[in-house]
């Protein structure tokens, strides 16, 4: 996966540290959990061609946290891109 540039990014984190950079939007979600309002971050991430049909034929998306500690994340498919 590629790493995308979300539309409306606010920010971008990681760079400082050594990565590439993440652009980042901060929102603000409904969450049954914490309640309205609760602060959120999204990013973008881009499939290639070859994990697009791995996908297709049933491969499952993986997500990877660093550490030990599991935060609440949520994955869900974005807004298919405008053509202009």
């Amino acid at each position: 996966m590629q790493i995308g540039m979300i539309e409306g990014h606010t920010r971008i984190i990681g760079k400082s540290q050594g990565y590439r950079g993440l652009p980042l939007r901060d929102v603000a979600t409904n969450d049954t959990v914490n309640g309205p309002d609760t602060p959120a971050m999204e990013t973008a991430w881009i499939p290639d061609p070859d994990e697009i049909a791995a996908i297709v034929a049933g491969a499952p998306i993986i997500l990877r946290i660093l550490g030990t500690a599991h935060p609440p994340v949520m994955i869900f498919v974005g807004e298919v891109p405008s053509d202009g």
